[in-house]
């Protein structure tokens, strides 16, 4: 017998209202997204179609299903989209998130007037991950050398596939020991590090929680650890008047400023908000000397 055509508004309204009880965030956006990867199209083809045959909607049930249970909806279509470009992503890589956009949209435009200059600015990404912010740069961008550092390797090879069809060159490893042969030679270092308190373990969302590795979430009991190393390694990194930017929690509006603040080694420091007004990231200037506090 034919496939029999479900109508399309009535499967998504369905799979909306389960997502929607089980405490997803998007559950309009997400069931749409699912049913697109279940159908094998792009979800603004979804107006388009006239119905969804049986196997595509056996496919859709088993994926909403898994999304109930805050599975990442980026886990289950393997993908995750990040300003102007598209990443692979799974287990054992941490999910970008849009708010780390705003922040890299920053870094794009700090380094516009350098390469109109006619330099070729490079630039330092620690805590690589998926390899999000580097693609990113070095696909708005020419004329820039761009290093990637990550310590997982499992994050790593997922970095270096979406990073196959550039010139961004992969580290693996510790970013406390990377790229010494670049020491005070480097434009801008940009992070976006582990920064959740060990006691808000609870707090956080399950599909960051026990989805995203640990590593790439918590840091220290104050959230702080990771963005301490990072600022040490900016400070040997950058070279005069170079550049730093990177993420925190919005609790961390001032504490995240003051690791920096303390280093001796910035001016210039400044906290960013994101789209929704919270405090997100930090901007700061490599002083042309300075000592770091012990």
């Amino acid at each position: 017998m034919p496939a029999h055509p479900h109508p399309v508004r009535a499967v998504l309204a369905d799979a909306a209202a389960r997502l929607r009880s089980a405490g997803v965030e998007s559950p309009e956006a997400d069931a749409r997204t699912l049913l697109a990867y279940a159908c094998g199209i792009e979800p603004a083809r979804i107006p388009l179609l006239d119905g969804v045959d049986d196997d595509a909607v056996a496919v859709f049930e088993g994926l909403v299903t898994s999304r109930s249970a805050r599975v990442p909806l980026q886990h289950l279509t393997g993908r995750a989209y990040f300003r102007h470009v598209e990443l692979e992503v799974g287990p054992g890589v941490f999910v970008p998130r849009p708010e780390t956009e705003v922040m890299t949209g920053w870094a794009v435009d700090a380094l516009r007037p350098m390469i109109a200059q006619g330099g070729r600015p490079r630039v330092v990404e620690l805590c690589a991950g998926s390899g999000a912010i580097s693609l990113s740069l070095a696909t708005e961008l020419t004329f820039l050398d761009v290093y990637a550092v990550e310590l997982s390797p499992e994050a790593a090879a997922y970095a270096r596939r979406n990073l196959a069809d550039t010139l961004v060159e992969l580290y693996v490893g510790d970013m406390a020991d990377a790229l010494h042969v670049l020491d005070g030679q480097v434009d801008l270092v940009v992070a976006n590090p582990p920064y959740i308190p060990l006691d808000a373990y609870a707090s956080v969302a399950p599909e960051v929680r026990d989805h995203d590795p640990l590593p790439a979430l918590f840091s220290g009991d104050d959230g702080l650890d990771a963005i301490r190393v990072v600022t040490t390694v900016a400070t040997r990194l950058l070279r005069p008047g170079g550049l730093l930017c990177f993420e925190h929690a919005d609790a961390q509006g001032e504490s995240a400023p003051a690791v920096v603040t303390r280093s001796q080694a910035f001016t210039g420091i400044r906290d960013h908000v994101d789209l929704s007004g919270r405090p997100r990231f930090v901007t700061a200037v490599r002083r042309t000397a300075g000592r770091m506090a012990g």
